[in-house]
């Protein structure tokens, strides 16, 4: 019988490790789900827009979609979230069009038409600034904002840590990714995350103005990661509630669109 029971550990540490190892090494198929689409592929956008390609460092051509206000005041750079492509997250920037900003979604290495593959956040952040540097010679760079929501509002907050755009946005965002690690995969150690994305951390040094749109029904990412990076005490930080809220759909919520209508006509 006890010699049952140590197999049965073993057995159980052993595939326990197996565990680990795959959540390392592929970590990347759990944080992102990108939408593939042939380079081909044409865009039927019901509003102005152009494609934006941009080629990084080591030589790869990101994707990106920029849609046109008609009487443009400066430039939403949008970094969605860690699923689809443009081609379905394009439909927000109407919302922002009308109140006549442009619009430039990205699409992140391997999502929509962009090449490559992400393999570690570094590189995530120098292919959004790389994006970033080619819009600041189109815009002013006091007439950009940055907005990031879900997953982008970790790459969303390291840019503007490091630049200087007119405003932050951030729709609901975390406080890292190791909270969110933990709250849903609790049964793993957090050592094995590559992906750190210490909003915290980037929220700290930024200086410009930045606003936290958060539903307080989010089962995908707490309100409570919201209450902690506005508790960090930063005065420019302002947290705006939304009530009944999940966690997607936050552009099309009544509250938010007023809210961000009053925001943007600053």
């Amino acid at each position: 019988m006890k010699n049952t029971i140590i197999k049965i550990l073993i057995a159980v540490a052993c595939l326990y490790i197996i565990i680990c190892i795959t959540a390392y090494f592929f970590q990347e198929t759990f944080i992102f789900f990108p939408e593939k689409l042939d380079k081909e592929c044409k865009f039927t956008f019901s509003q102005p827009f152009e494609e934006l390609t941009t080629t990084t460092e080591d030589n790869v051509k990101l994707n990106g979609v920029l849609f046109k206000a008609n009487n443009s005041k400066g430039l939403i750079f949008y970094l969605h979230g860690n699923a689809g492509s443009v081609n379905s997250w394009g439909q927000v920037a109407k919302t922002y069009t009308d109140l006549n900003y442009d619009v430039l979604i990205l699409d992140y290495r391997g999502f929509g038409k962009s090449q490559g593959v992400i393999k570690n956040e570094n590189q995530l952040y120098a292919d959004i600034q790389a994006v970033y540097n080619q819009l600041k010679s189109k815009y002013p760079e006091s007439s950009i904002i940055i907005l990031g929501y879900s997953i982008g509002t970790g790459l969303a907050t390291e840019l503007a840590s490091t630049n200087k755009p007119k405003l932050l946005i951030l729709q609901a965002p975390y406080y890292s990714l190791k909270d969110i690690m933990k709250e849903h995969y609790s049964y793993l150690p957090t050592f094995l995350l590559k992906y750190k994305l210490e909003s915290f951390r980037y929220l700290q040094k930024c200086e410009m103005p930045v606003y936290i749109f958060h539903g307080n029904d989010d089962k995908v990412i707490s309100y409570s990661e919201s209450i902690k990076l506005h508790n960090l005490g930063k005065p420019n930080v302002k947290l705006i509630t939304l009530n009944g809220q999940g966690h997607n759909g936050i552009t099309y919520n009544q509250q938010y669109i007023r809210e961000i209508k009053n925001i943007l006509s600053n």
